[in-house]
């Protein structure tokens, strides 16, 4: 909760401050994202008054909810001033942003300072030789999120939301200071080895930035235990990594106990403290076993969540810490272990809020290709591979540190019909290794063919038993055979999903068309139902993660309830709505106890006799319909409690299942068909 309560006091320290001016205080950290002036590049009249905004934004946020396919993919111009007073005429000055979607131009006094490409890892640019100390700074970010062949993502079933879409931090250092310029780090990298549960032996490597480098300048490093008592000191030379071997660690053991030690490091010069920095240590060890999935410390942990996107209604991927927070509560509420970061590296508070919670991380970067659809997700060119390597090592420097992270994806869904992709991702999982040798490598293929076994330590398929084709039970024949063809190879499911409305219903359960219209809920249900029963028996699969958490933005579909939405999501876009399929996750995941009424939402029958099915964290339920008892009935293996037919009278019929003091409600109209005439 510190961490929580930091941002809000930090929040507070400067919300009197002018929009557009900010007063650089003593503090080494400074947020900058309010006052920004917005326009559109192709606006370029003078004098114009400009909408002010607050940061994370993006220029995309309401056109999901138009449902159009030709969303504004442009170039847009923020600007705000900075004022450096004279206590800050020997510091150093860097501007550090969390993301730019896709391509960000920054300029300082209308000189420019630098760019990157690429819109979901950080990057850092000083900014000391282009400031006046004393004076008002004006600082101008031109962004794009136009489509271009050599950043990443080419495309995607999903939204590249443009604009400043994650927050900006002013950094104050000193001339010697840990480098916030080795790919926008805290220049701190904690390396964990040999670890047991009698000890732990741990590598802290600091990376500085040294404009009066001095002979007594010295690193000191403690690490500190969850309740502040230091366990390991160690002070060395400038330049020197640390090495400590911990006794009998405290570990990292996912959600069962997500213990975290703090490594807290200074550049020292004599008593004066230059820099400090803080990263995450969970200690922790795992491996994936061919036959038998995960292993998290010498203990099977059955991998099973979502494919996750930062993309909420009215907002897109401009996402507060307070979105975050939602969406990892509705995580947790699940049940879920795992999560799969699709289809790119997310915000820096998502991953320390995957630490804390004790959840599992695939994070990967925007390989991306076009799935179903056409298009080329990737390209052979010397700028595109230049860039995947960029984004590589971006993504796995700023995660490196935190225990969340086990598997680090190369790509998702590419196809072969345009140039060859296998060399250039098996050159990706090379550099991944040589980056992280302690992390394992995975992909996400959907080809019906063992073209990518080979890039990776792991491979996981996109598999729709059910929704595109198929029958949903098929997905167990299916990994039983592509087991047996590869039996050392371990294999996932890193997709599997269907669509549905919550306000679409049906009572007679049969396959839907995806590209239509009709959704009904009851086939999501059902689908899910079908797939977790042949999944939930394989540990072989070592990760199994639903296809997704929520609807998403995807200005390409044309289905469902609303044009530009993904509706797999076993949450609505604008969050309010958990569908059934949620429930049904949450029974056999989680193991808070709860009673849930399933097709509440289908409100008015056709029918006077009606099945009524519960999903349950208990053993057994009783069910009263117009307060007349039906029954106890138990849950079978996959917590559902089902009664096969109950009758409802004409008009409004209650339904009311109980199991102690948990209860759960809904209402249901019978409305009888109107009789045939024979005339």
């Amino acid at each position: 909760m510190s961490a929580f309560t930091n941002k809000t006091m930090l929040r507070f320290l400067f919300f009197f401050l002018l929009l557009t001016t900010t007063l650089v205080q003593a503090s080494d950290r400074v947020p900058l994202n309010e006052g920004w002036e917005f326009h559109f590049s192709y606006d370029v009249r003078q004098k114009l008054k400009n909408p002010v905004v607050t940061l994370p934004h993006t220029w995309n946020a309401g056109e999901v909810a138009e449902g159009k396919m030709d969303y504004t993919r442009t170039s847009a111009i923020y600007i705000r001033n900075l004022h450096v007073g004279e206590e800050w005429k020997d510091k150093r000055l860097f501007l550090w942003f969390d993301g730019v979607n896709s391509v960000a131009d920054v300029f300082v006094n209308q000189k420019r300072v630098g760019s990157h490409h690429g819109g979901y890892t950080a990057f850092c640019l000083e900014i000391t030789p282009f400031v006046r100390v004393g004076a008002d700074n004006k600082i101008t970010v031109q962004v794009s999120n136009e489509h271009r062949l050599d950043v990443l993502p080419l495309t995607g079933d999903f939204n590249v939301y443009g604009g400043i879409h994650r927050p900006v931090t002013l950094l104050v250092k000193e001339a010697n200071c840990l480098s916030p310029l080795d790919y926008a780090t805290s220049g701190v990298y904690v390396t964990q080895t040999n670890v047991s549960r009698t000890s732990a032996d741990v590598r802290v490597a600091a990376r500085l930035s040294l404009q009066k480098p001095k002979a007594t300048l010295k690193v000191h490093t403690r690490i500190v235990d969850a309740a502040g008592k230091t366990v390991a000191e160690q002070t060395s030379a400038a330049g020197k990594d640390q090495l400590f071997s911990l006794k009998n660690p405290h570990l990292w053991q996912a959600k069962a106990d997500p213990y975290l030690y703090s490594v807290r490091t200074e550049l020292v010069d004599g008593t004066r403290v230059l820099d400090s920095a803080e990263e995450p240590l969970g200690l922790r060890y795992y491996y994936v076993d061919p036959e038998k999935g995960f292993f998290l410390n010498g203990t099977h942990l059955d991998l099973h969540g979502f494919g996750y996107h930062e993309d909420m209604q009215g907002k897109g991927s401009a996402y507060t810490p307070a979105d975050y927070e939602a969406d990892m509560k509705l995580v947790l509420e699940s049940g879920a272990t795992a999560v799969r970061l699709t289809h790119y590296p997310h915000g820096k508070y998502w991953y320390e809020l995957c630490d804390r919670a004790g959840i599992v991380v695939w994070s990967e970067i925007p390989l991306v290709g076009p799935g179903g659809y056409t298009g080329m997700g990737y390209v052979k060119s010397a700028e595109l591979e230049a860039h995947g390597r960029q984004v590589m090592t971006e993504m796995i420097r700023q995660r490196y540190n935190h225990p969340s992270v086990c598997f680090w994806g190369l790509f998702n869904e590419l196809k072969l019909d345009y140039d060859d992709p296998v060399p250039f991702v098996t050159s990706l999982g090379r550099l991944a290794k040589k980056e992280d040798p302690t992390r394992l490598t995975t992909c996400a293929s959907f080809l019906d063919n063992p073209t990518f076994n080979g890039v990776s330590d792991l491979i996981a398929w996109n598999k729709y038993y059910g929704w595109y084709g198929g029958k949903p039970e098929q997905i167990g024949a299916w990994a039983d055979k592509l087991h047996a063809e590869f039996p050392r190879k371990p294999i996932g499911v890193s997709e599997y999903g269907a669509g549905a409305s919550p306000e679409k219903h049906t009572e007679d359960l049969k396959p839907v068309d995806p590209s239509g219209r009709f959704h009904p809920e009851e086939w999501q249900t059902y689908y899910h139902e079908k797939n977790w029963e042949e999944l939930q028996k394989r540990d072989f699969v070592w990760g199994k993660y639903v296809w997704v958490l929520a609807d998403f933005g995807s200005s390409i579909r044309t289905e469902g309830d609303h044009d530009a939405i993904n509706d797999k999501g076993l949450v609505s876009y604008d969050r309010r709505t958990r569908k059934d399929a949620f429930y049904f996750y949450k029974a056999n995941w989680s193991s808070e106890p709860f009673v849930y009424l399933a097709e509440r939402r289908n409100r008015e029958r056709t029918r006077p006799q009606v099945p009524v099915k519960v999903f349950a964290n208990v053993r057994e339920a009783e069910l009263f319909v117009n307060g007349v008892s039906q029954g106890i009935r138990a849950a079978d293996g996959l917590h559902r409690i089902t009664w096969p037919a109950i009758t409802l009278k004409p008009g409004a019929n209650r339904i009311d299942v109980r199991s102690g003091a948990l209860s759960d409600t809904c209402e249901w109209q019978y409305v009888a068909p109107a009789a045939s005439r024979n005339d």
